[in-house]
């Protein structure tokens, strides 16, 4: 289980001052990645078009590179503008198969200025049921503290 205070902490103090979207995705992604086990893929998909996902910074293996906005758990977070956390990828409808040792997963929509959806945060596991609502809280406080004013 991830240590979040400690992972917000070094989170805080790698990213402030720095207003640039791609830099706060990359330095995020690897650490988010790297403080659970749990955590197979950590990554971000940007919104790039109207309805249009692309993959942006993560860690892991390959990612899907485009995801509409009417497909998968990403898409689906990104339509709603909220948190979805699947415990078997296998029982969500129109799920996106980019990885096959992907059980469970957690998306969370990514807000900067003014609610504007920058894009998803996107953690794979390879464990089934690994994600829960803590973790969608402690993440989504994270997110929101980096990307609020950008």
């Amino acid at each position: 289980m991830s240590n979040y205070d400690a992972l917000h902490a070094r989170i805080r103090a790698l990213t402030d001052g720095e207003t640039d979207e791609v830099a706060l995705m990359a330095t995020l992604a690897c650490e988010i990645h790297h403080s659970d086990e749990r955590f197979d893929w950590t990554g971000f998909y940007r919104v790039v078009a109207p309805e249009l996902l692309k993959i942006g910074p993560y860690q892991g293996g390959h990612g899907c590179l485009v995801i509409p906005f009417s497909r998968g758990v990403c898409g689906a977070a990104a339509r709603t503008g909220e948190v979805q956390i699947v415990a078997d990828v296998d029982a969500f409808p129109g799920h996106i198969a980019c990885a096959s040792s992907t059980r469970s997963e957690i998306v969370l929509p990514v807000f900067g200025k003014e609610r504007r959806l920058l894009g998803v945060l996107d953690i794979d596991s390879d464990r089934p049921d690994a994600f829960d609502a803590e973790d969608a809280t402690r993440l989504a406080a994270i997110l929101e503290e980096v990307f609020d004013g950008i």
